[in-house]
Formats: C-alpha cells, structure tokens, sequence
C-alpha cells in the first residue's frame, strides 16, 4: 500500500482527509499543499473523490464507517484525522486512531452553533460577524476543546455558499497552522463553555418554506434567500390568475432574482410585470 509521508521537523506524519463537499476541497488543497495527505475518505463521487483522483492519492468512498473501513483506514497509521463538511459522526474507536490528534474544521465561532448549520444560522439571525474553529474531535458532537479560531466579518449580501467559499479556506490554512503546533509541542487546548453554547439542525426542504399568505418581513425573507442558498432555498406556493387554481411553486434567489415552477429565472422586477396579482409585490426586498 502506498502512503503519503510528510516530514516536518523531522517528524513523519500521515494525514487522513474526511470530506465530502466542494466547500471541503478547499480545505483539504490547503492542507495537502502543506502537509500531503495520505488518504480521503469520502463518498462516491464527491469533489473529494474526484479530487483524490485527480492528486493520484488513495480514497476510500463509503456512506457508512463500518468495521472493514475503519480497518482499512488503520492501515495507514494516521498521525492526525483532519474532518471537514464530512456529514457522518466519527466512531470513539476512530477517533482513537491517530497517534497525534484528531481535529475538526468548524464553520462558526464556537461555542456557538455547534451542530450541521452554523452558517446558514449566522446569516438566518443576522449576525454580522462569523468565523472558524479548529477543535480537537470527541464523542460529543463539536464539544471538542478549541485549538485555534478566526473571525470573518459577513459582507452585505453574503449568502451561505459564498460564507462557506471564505470559511473553507481560511479553515484549511488555520489548520496548516494548528498541525505546525501539534509537531512543535506549542498547542494551547482552550474548554469550550458549555453555558455559552447554542445549537444548529439539519436542515430539510421544509426549512425554506413560507406561506405567502403570512409571508416574513422583507428583511427576514432577504435572510432567508441568502441562508438557504443554494439548498434549500427559499421558496412558497402561488396561484397565478389563469392557474386554474394549481398552486406553483415560486423560489427566491440572491440578487434579485425568482423562478416559478417550470419557468426560467428571471430578475424580480420582471416576475412582477408578468404576476401583477403576486402577493408579496408591495413588500418584496428587490436585492440588487
């Protein structure tokens, strides 16, 4: 079996990526042009997979941490488990495995939103400052104490692919930095404060759902669309004039833009000279 062996400091270490998500490829470059990895583990498919094509570098795609996989995985003889967008919860006996630490990629200044959605939370609540955390994993989820943390101040019209671009990356190098703490002994762990914890859910379809007959206000819908960009999207149900009465799904999008069922998205302005009963004409944000 080949393995990817980076010496620093004149340590041998061997570095496990799991990933699964575009915003996690940008991470996993990061750390790879510093530290190579010596094997993703991801699911079929994915920007990771492809990637760890593409870098000539051994995968492992599963949808479940099985007994064999986690065997597998072993026989790389992990120095660190480097997580990030993974999706699935790393078993104990997993995270026993490597023989320096096991750390995580946080989208959020934790303590606070811990959980799948802390960046869609940050932009849903209106927080004007985000950041990432880099933790050490344990069993419980995102409870892991902080090893390193960097702010990102939002910018007007930040959607939650854009946040995720910006987080990603100054993940992967935040992380460059904590593994060069780890191999020069110089690694501070910090508890998190469990009273000062907030929390975030997985989210469904539903999530991005209003009734247009009791719509949010023009500033929480703006919220809306930028959170749930690019999934699940905000979106509602409208009976056009000449519908028959069938319902059509109308989902919004960043900058202005809509889309009814089965039509192309257009620019807001030109939704409303084409819908002149749509309910929301008068409180509409129009994000330019």
């Amino acid at each position: 079996m080949s393995k990817t062996k980076t010496t620093t400091s004149n340590l041998k270490i061997n570095i496990i990526f799991f990933g699964n998500t575009k915003h996690s490829e940008i991470g996993a470059k990061i750390v790879n042009t510093i530290f190579p990895i010596s094997l993703f583990v991801t699911i079929s498919d994915s920007p990771i997979a492809l990637l760890a094509k593409k870098l000539g570098k051994p995968s492992i795609e599963t949808k479940i941490l099985e007994k064999t996989t986690i065997e597998e995985i072993a026989k790389y003889e992990p120095d660190f488990l480097v997580v990030e967008d993974y999706g699935l919860i790393l078993p104990n006996i997993l995270l026993k495995l490597p023989r320096i630490a096991s750390l995580n990629i946080h989208h959020s200044l934790l303590p606070k939103y811990r959980g799948p959605s802390p960046a869609p939370a940050a932009i849903l609540n209106g927080d004007l400052v985000s950041g990432v955390s880099i933790i050490q994993i344990i069993t419980t989820v995102d409870a892991g104490s902080i090893l390193a943390q960097k702010k990102y101040p939002l910018i007007p019209g930040e959607t939650t692919d854009s946040l995720l671009t910006k987080l990603n990356d100054m993940g992967g190098k935040l992380m460059v930095s904590v593994i060069k703490q780890y191999l020069k002994h110089s690694i501070k762990p910090i508890p998190q404060d469990l009273k000062k914890a907030t929390y975030t859910k997985h989210l469904t379809r539903e999530d991005g759902y209003f009734n247009i007959s009791n719509p949010p206000s023009p500033e929480i819908l703006d919220r809306m669309i930028r959170a749930y960009y690019p999934w699940p999207g905000a979106w509602t149900r409208f009976r056009p004039l000449g519908s028959n009465g069938q319902a059509k799904i109308v989902k919004f999008y960043p900058g202005g833009m809509i889309q009814m069922e089965g039509k192309k998205v257009i620019p807001m302005q030109d939704f409303l000279n084409g819908y002149p009963d749509f309910p929301l004409k008068k409180s509409i944000t129009l994000d330019k």
